[in-house]
């Protein structure tokens, strides 16, 4: 008899011990939401791109670059001697505009004043495309950023200056670089 108790609080013990299940959901949902928004932007993307290319098109004059992070750009001034590019931490200083692609300002230098910016580190207003150029310059350059609007204000825009899904330009002055010391 004891042996009967002591074997029902042993099977007790081993049946309470199993894992815990996880639970399912109550409604599933298909994802059909995220497919046709990346299907949208998809197209949003081609249809910039095709913009872009006309315009890289009508201006043979302009050396166009095609970056890895998404953008096309183009030297206006360019430094042959000087090798030393931004690395993360650097501190670098620079101005900069924001214009349709059609050359409309929409964000002058003036209004943008002289920036500072700690390459990958500092928390700032800048849009992407601006922070994965700066990376590309070196100190006294200018540099002409082609973005999509994905690369820039995308979905946001600028209020009462710049709708949604626009693509824009940008000209970059890297002014000094101070680099991080380690």
């Amino acid at each position: 008899m004891r042996n009967l108790i002591y074997l029902s609080i042993l099977a007790i013990f081993a049946l309470g011990c199993k894992s815990p299940e996880a639970r399912r959901p109550v409604k599933s949902t298909s994802g059909t939401f995220i497919q046709e928004s990346a299907e949208r932007n998809k197209k949003i993307f081609e249809k910039e791109e095709a913009v872009i290319s006309k315009l890289m098109e009508n201006n043979p004059e302009a050396d166009y670059i095609t970056s890895e992070s998404g953008f096309w750009y183009f030297y206006n001034v360019k430094d042959s001697i000087n090798s030393m590019m931004p690395k993360l931490g650097d501190a670098v200083t620079f101005t900069y505009d924001i214009k349709r692609l059609n050359g409309d300002v929409i964000v002058s230098e003036e209004e943008n004043g002289l920036q500072n910016y700690k390459i990958d580190q500092t928390n700032q207003e800048l849009i992407s495309g601006i922070r994965d150029g700066l990376k590309l310059m070196k100190a006294g350059e200018t540099v002409t950023f082609l973005f999509p609007s994905y690369k820039a204000y995308g979905y946001y825009g600028i209020e009462n200056k710049l709708g949604t899904n626009v693509p824009v330009q940008s000209t970059v002055t890297l002014k000094s670089i101070e680099t991080q010391e380690n």
